[in-house]
C-alpha cells in the first residue's frame, strides 16, 4: 500500500516546488501571477507568496502547473 501511495504521489505532485537552476528559477504548482514586469514577479500559491526580483525577468515557460522564469535573479523572497 504505501509503494502505491509513493507512485501517486509522483504522478499526482501537488506540492508546491521551486527549483533554481543555472540561473533559471521552476515554479510548480503555483496558483497564480499577481504581478509581472521585468524587475519584479509575483507568484501566489496554496500557502502565500514568492516574489522574485531581479533585471530583465522574463517567464520563458507557461504551462497550467508550471513556469520557467530567466534572467538576471537577484533575490527570492517569501511572503
Amino acid at each position: 500500500m504505501n509503494l502505491l501511495n509513493n507512485l501517486k504521489d509522483l504522478v499526482l505532485e501537488e506540492q508546491f516546488k521551486i527549483n533554481y537552476i543555472q540561473g533559471k528559477l521552476n515554479i510548480v504548482n503555483y496558483k497564480d501571477i499577481a504581478h509581472f514586469d521585468n524587475n519584479k514577479i509575483i507568484v501566489n500559491y496554496t500557502d502565500g507568496s514568492i516574489v522574485i526580483g531581479g533585471k530583465n525577468l522574463v517567464i520563458s515557460k507557461m504551462v497550467s502547473d508550471e513556469l520557467l522564469i530567466e534572467g538576471k535573479i537577484e533575490k527570492i523572497e517569501f511572503r
